[in-house]
């Protein structure tokens, strides 16, 4: 239901826009716990009045005031947080938008025209209406506060009824303001097996700008995600912090301006790097979503806040269970057959899990795939290979009784594959100069409907065939290089943007047909990472890094923004001077997956995996649908600690890892959160090799919630890359 919001909202309303009074009419969005409050002046120009705490008492709302933030002259807007400033207009920081109008003016005013609200699952939808006075250019605010996850939602849309093509060179999601005395980033840097790798530093006067122009594996040296500590460092448990992240699977950027008076605004959205775009007259431009959360109790908080919005909005599947697996990947690499593949699927039914998982090599005949320089975009299976086909595959699988999946790399395309011979048009490549050739591949042009097609029917053509095929790992492993395009022609500066809408094109043909098929987001490792990609994928891979200590660190940041069955992890050879036990544990505090022969494990650490798949089965409704908290960080200790709590508050999963103590270093007790403190619990170390005694002292030992959150538990040792899983359950 829509109706104007110039009908006052009482304080109960969850998650609202508010009213016109007599005197100001505002503007209120709300969740249980925040207040983003905007104004309209009197000028008709939109200002953010407040953002923060909610407010208990709706008639100080009136007290709050755009001028609050105006300039010392006086004049009006020169220092009010307009809500989506514009290029050209009196405010001299960085802008939201920026146009160049048909007449070559550069200037643009955004003036209130109406607003509206509609309620949508778990919240509501506000629209804000915006448009110039003097050209007919039109701009929607959008923002869906979700109530109960105190999380918010923004976009926008922008179009325009000019004779010509108006050129846009910024168009930011949206624009928040603070004033606090200090600004902390977080931020999260990456490259390839060192993904989501966190740091702080102050932001001051001045412009602090993150961003990517990869184009494709757009993530893979810094991902679009952020924390902003609000007068200080970014904390765990406590104190006031802004978590953001943007969905899009392009270029992407982050642009954080301290003011000459120290008030911070901040921008996301798409880089316009190289991207200058041609609105035609009528078309809408639709913004990614920008996705944010205000936590008063540090960055766990922020992170279980969204964690809940993920699995009910966010992400495919959300609410539903995973699939453990064992992929061939480490065990094989691309020399494998028929044959082989079929013990491994008997492998991964002794294992216990539920599926195997067929990786790279598996296509390609007059360009056979034995490595990475030849066969992309060749999807016929290896004659000579899998005489059989996919067919022969899913069959072995049913005769082990567990699912199959297989790997693809549908965007790609390597030189010497039939594909490119074929078609050279659709290929991003440059027409007069030398190629350079990452990883030995180029990127196909999503940005051409039959390329969209033809990737489509990559899976299609699978499925199609092979209706039992029950899981995809869709993989990305090169950004874009030689940026031109055949099919854009004069029109290079929107590639970089109607590639990625390519891509997206594809992924909603695929969901809408085939809605109940999982799907893996790789690119490389963790360079793919955002909610709107995550519309279409169950899980995403972390890294290639399976290293069990680099996973800890990794698993962390990204953990920071995305629930635990979002983020795949699998037990491999990586590190074998750690144990299976070790490796298994890191990997039993995401989606479990294997990617190791059986047949280099001993009869114990066999005996030990098959027991972790079993309890981590048992325990999945704790670990991917509870609330999590990071109890003991990496970067602060030598040790790591994570615990997962159902929520009920009857079952609790404590993961605490020695990562490299010092000799005889000071060793503190865990304290749980998340429990009730007047139940009582019976706490049990689980996940034991064959053999072995828990040498958890407080084993079999039942505590109060309250002594376990204000006491803890002794878990940590001083043995290297050791860890210990503890059951927590209430009696």
């Amino acid at each position: 239901m829509r109706r104007k919001l110039s009908i006052m909202l009482s304080l109960a309303t969850v998650a609202s826009v508010s009213a016109q009074s007599s005197e100001k009419e505002i503007i209120r969005i709300a969740t249980d716990n925040t207040d983003l409050v905007l104004e309209v002046g009197p000028n008709k120009r939109v200002y953010q009045t407040y953002l923060g705490p909610r407010l208990l008492h709706e008639s100080d709302l009136q007290n709050l005031s755009w001028s609050q933030h105006a300039a010392s002259d006086g004049s009006v807007s020169t220092r009010g947080w307009e809500v989506y400033s514009t290029s050209g207009n009196e405010d001299f920081f960085e802008p939201a938008l920026g146009i160049t109008h048909t007449d070559g003016n550069m200037t643009t005013y955004l003036y209130y025209v109406d607003s509206s609200q509609e309620n949508v699952p778990g919240g509501v939808h506000t629209r804000i209406n915006l448009k110039d006075d003097k050209y007919p250019v039109n701009v929607t605010l959008n923002y869906v506060a979700y109530n109960k996850e105190n999380v918010i939602m923004t976009w926008t849309e922008i179009s325009h009824q000019e004779k010509n093509n108006i050129t846009m060179s910024q168009y930011a999601s949206a624009m928040l303001y603070f004033n606090k005395p200090e600004y902390w980033l977080t931020e999260f840097s990456s490259d390839w097996a060192k993904e989501a790798q966190m740091s702080s530093q102050q932001l001051q006067f001045g412009k602090k700008v993150i961003d990517t122009k990869l184009g494709s594996r757009a993530a893979m040296h810094t991902h679009p995600f952020f924390e902003i500590g609000l007068n200080g460092p970014v904390k765990e448990h406590s104190g006031e912090v802004l978590m953001g992240t943007l969905g899009w699977t392009g270029n992407f950027r982050f642009t954080f301006e301290v003011d000459n008076v120290g008030n911070l605004r901040v921008i996301p959205g798409i880089n316009p790097y190289a991207s200058n775009y041609e609105l035609k007259a009528n078309e809408i431009f639709t913004t990614p979503e920008f996705i944010f959360t205000l936590s008063y109790d540090g960055a766990g908080q922020g992170s279980r806040n969204l964690h809940e919005w993920a699995r009910k909005y966010g992400l495919k599947d959300g609410e539903q269970d995973r699939l453990t697996l064992l992929n061939n990947w480490e065990n094989t690499a691309f020399d494998f057959n028929q044959e082989i593949l079929a013990e491994l699927m008997k492998e991964a039914k002794h294992l216990g899990v539920d599926m195997f998982l067929l990786d790279d090599g598996w296509f390609g005949n007059k360009y056979p795939r034995k490595d990475d320089h030849a066969g992309l975009g060749d999807w016929d299976v290896t004659h000579n290979k899998l005489p059989g086909g996919i067919a022969a595959l899913v069959e072995s699988a049913k005769e082990a009784d567990v699912k199959f999946g297989i790997w693809i790399e549908p965007e790609m395309v390597n030189p010497k594959s039939e594909l490119y011979e074929q078609h050279p048009d659709w290929v991003i490549e440059q027409p007069n100069r030398d190629t350079y050739y990452y990883r030995n591949q180029l990127v196909l042009d999503l940005s051409n409907p039959k390329v969209q097609d033809y990737v489509f029917n990559v899976v299609d053509n699978i499925l199609t065939e092979n209706p039992e095929v029950a899981y995809f790992k869709w993989d990305c492993n090169s950004p874009i290089t030689n940026i031109y395009s055949p099919y854009a022609k004069d029109k290079q500066g929107q590639l970089y943007i109607d590639h990625v809408r390519g891509i997206y094109n594809v992924l909603k043909r695929i969901k809408e047909k085939y809605p109940d098929v999982p799907m893996m987001l790789c690119s490389g490792g963790g360079a793919r990472c955002d909610y709107e990609a995550l519309k279409y994928f169950t899980e995403f891979w972390c890294s290639d890094n399976t290293d069990p200590v680099e996973r800890v660190y990794i698993q962390w940041g990204f953990s920071q923004f995305f629930p635990a069955k979002a983020m795949a992890a699998h037990v491999t050879s990586w590190n074998k001077n750690t144990s299976i036990k070790f490796r298994t544990d890191v990997a039993a505090m995401c989606k479990l997956g294997f990617d190791i022969g059986l047949k280099e494990l001993s009869t114990d650490e066999l005996a030990y995996c098959q027991q972790a798949v079993t309890n981590w089965k048992r325990l999945q409704p704790t670990v991917m649908d509870g609330d999590q908290y990071r109890l003991v960080s990496p970067y602060e200790s030598n040790h790591a600690a994570v615990e997962y709590v159902d929520k009920s508050k009857n079952q609790a999963i404590l993961f605490a890892y020695d990562l490299a103590p010092r000799f005889q270093e000071k060793l503190n007790a865990i304290k749980l959160q998340g429990l009730d403190p007047n139940k009582e619990y019976l706490v049990k170390e689980i996940n034991l090799m064959p053999g072995t005694k828990s040498q958890f002292g407080q084993n079999d030992k039942v505590f109060t919630g309250d002594y376990l959150m204000k006491v803890g538990l002794d878990v940590f040792t001083w043995h290297h890359n050791t860890s210990t899983v503890i059951e927590i359950n209430a009696r």
